[in-house]
């Protein structure tokens, strides 16, 4: 197959890369939006909900992560050995 191809003008390709790097803006861009006090108290609930569901799942985690080798355990367990 034939293929054409056509020169590009060197400053055609370079002009670009090298006005990007030469550009600086003059304008400053908006100042940002200070979140309303609705907004905050709801960031904060939802802060608050994460902090709380975290420390419930650690309370209700630990006791199901012991060994489950509880004083009563183990005597009814020497009792079932003795007989």
């Amino acid at each position: 197959m034939f293929r054409r191809r056509e020169t590009v003008p060197f400053s055609f390709v370079a002009a670009p890369e090298a006005e990007a790097e030469s550009f600086r803006s003059n304008v400053a861009p908006p100042p940002r939006e200070r979140p309303s006090a609705s907004q905050l108290a709801g960031r904060a609930l939802i802060g608050l909900t994460l902090a709380a569901g975290l420390a419930g799942a650690l309370l209700f985690g630990l006791p199901a992560m012991e060994s489950g080798q509880t004083p009563g355990n183990t005597q009814q367990s020497e009792a079932t050995e003795r007989r």
